[in-house]
C-alpha cells in the first residue's frame, strides 16, 4: 500500500454495512420515480456490481474487460455528479459537501488510473481495487446519508426536474443510453 493509499485509508474510516444499508433505504424513501436521486442510487448499485465483477473475474481478459466497464460507469457517474449535483449543492449553501465530493472523486479517478498499471491477476491489483472500492463506498455513504438528502430538501421543487434531466444527459454523454453501450464507442470516438 502506497503512502497515498495509507493517508486516504486513515481519513476515510469504513462505515458499518448496517449504516450503509440504512442510508440507502433512507435515500430510496426520499427519491421520486425516475428523479435524479433515484438515478444516482441506481448508478451507485451499478458501480458496486461493477467492482464485484472485477474482483470475481477469473482470468486476465475477463478482469480487464470488467475493469474497463467499471471505469466507464464510475467516470460517467462522477462526471454527471460533478457537472450537475455538486454545483446544485453549492447553490443551496452546501459548498463544503460539493468541494469534498469533487476532491474524493478526483482521488478515485487518480487511483483508477494507477490500478490500470498493475498486473490484473496479482494480489497487489486486488488490494488496490479493494482500497478504491472502500473509498468509493465511503463517498457513496456520504452522498446517500446526508448530502443528497439535503439537496433534495433544499433545492426548490421547480429545479428538481431540471436537475434530473441534466444529470441524465451528463451520464448518457459519457456512458450512453440505457443499453449501457457508450455513445462514444458507437460514434467511433
Amino acid at each position: 500500500m502506497s503512502i497515498i493509499d495509507k493517508v486516504v485509508a486513515a481519513v476515510t474510516p469504513p462505515e458499518s454495512d448496517e449504516a450503509r444499508v440504512e442510508a440507502r433505504e433512507k435515500a430510496r424513501a426520499a427519491a421520486g420515480t425516475n428523479d435524479w436521486l433515484s438515478l444516482v442510487l441506481d448508478h451507485h448499485e451499478r458501480i458496486e456490481a461493477a467492482f464485484a465483477a472485477v474482483k470475481a473475474a477469473r482470468d486476465r481478459t475477463a478482469r480487464l474487460a470488467a475493469l474497463k466497464e467499471l471505469g466507464v460507469v464510475l467516470t460517467g457517474h462522477s462526471n454527471a455528479e460533478e457537472a450537475t449535483l455538486y454545483p446544485a449543492l453549492a447553490r443551496v449553501d452546501e459548498k463544503a459537501h460539493a468541494t469534498e465530493g469533487y476532491t474524493e472523486q478526483a482521488a478515485a479517478k487518480l487511483q483508477m488510473g494507477l490500478l490500470e498499471t498493475i498486473a490484473p491477476m496479482t494480489q497487489e491489483f486486488l488490494d488496490k481495487l479493494e482500497h478504491i472500492r472502500g473509498a468509493v463506498a465511503h463517498h457513496v455513504y456520504e452522498e446517500e446519508g446526508t448530502w443528497f438528502l439535503e439537496l433534495k430538501e433544499k433545492l426548490p421543487a421547480a429545479d428538481q426536474e431540471k436537475l434530473t434531466q441534466r444529470y441524465q444527459e451528463e451520464f448518457d454523454r459519457y456512458v450512453g443510453s440505457d443499453t449501457g453501450s457508450p455513445r462514444r464507442r458507437a460514434s467511433g470516438r
